[in-house]
């Protein structure tokens, strides 16, 4: 029984996110429809991180096992073909070993967050990036990251409904940069807390308008409780961006 891997790309905006829920769409259900169309079986997709709504992937990656056997290319044409027009797209199918594992195997995980950061609201980026209005200053937000790069206990920037069995985390990188009225972070580490990347996008945010300086957010890391931290960010800025294996 081969094992397959699947790089999904997706627009999250009008689903409950990558897990597959009851009463709600979901990008894991759709795959998995589109899939039984033309294996004629039920299979298992399970993806190496689970989305929230609302959250878009440039380079999601998922892995299920089928009893047949098809040329990867021909996986891919197949699983497009039955997802249209679903804003959901396999960019590559391979054969991987049958030990492969999408979520357990990954060694590092990328997200981009974007912000618009101007005064007029959005027209091209509507579901696309968060509107701040308020002017953000990068230097600031940069200077202020250095101090959430490393391992920490990031209880402060946790989502109360995460699972993860502990709240310390390895974060390796975040960057910031502007390209005109877009904010680009960048995030890297092995594996991230539920909201994790979220929640200091909005605590950085407060740092940019000058409401908070990088004491406060020292001070919001140490106490290691939610409500220490800034506002979390909206859902639409956030994109799952590649993994490194």
């Amino acid at each position: 029984m081969p094992r397959y891997k699947i790089t999904i790309e997706y627009d999250g905006t009008n689903y409950a996110g990558w897990q597959q829920q009851k009463d709600a769409p979901s990008i894991q259900e759709e795959l998995q429809q589109a899939a039984f169309k033309f294996l004629a079986e039920d299979v298992l997709i399970t993806g190496a991180g689970r989305t929230d709504a609302g959250v878009h992937a440039l380079g999601q990656v998922a892995h299920f096992d089928t009893a047949k056997t098809l040329d990867p290319f021909r996986i891919c044409q197949a699983f497009n073909a039955h997802l249209r027009p679903q804003p959901i797209s396999v960019l590559n199918a391979e054969i991987v070993s049958d030990d492969f594992h999408a979520r357990f195997d990954a060694k590092k995980r990328f997200y981009v967050y974007k912000i618009l950061n101007r005064r007029s609201r959005p027209a091209l980026n509507i579901n696309r990036a968060w509107w701040v209005h308020q002017p953000l200053d990068i230097e600031r937000m940069q200077d202020a990251a250095q101090v959430l790069i490393g391992k920490h206990d990031f209880s402060t920037f946790r989502a109360a409904a995460c699972q993860a069995k502990s709240p310390i985390k390895t974060l390796d990188e975040i960057r910031i940069e502007r390209y005109g009225d877009l904010i680009f972070f960048y995030f890297s580490a092995r594996s991230f807390l539920h909201h994790q990347v979220r929640n200091i996008v909005g605590t950085l945010k407060l740092v940019g308008e000058g409401v908070w300086t990088k004491q406060n957010v020292i001070n919001a890391l140490e106490a290691k409780d939610r409500k220490a931290g800034g506002p979390t960010a909206a859902a639409e800025g956030l994109y799952f961006e590649k993994i490194i294996y």
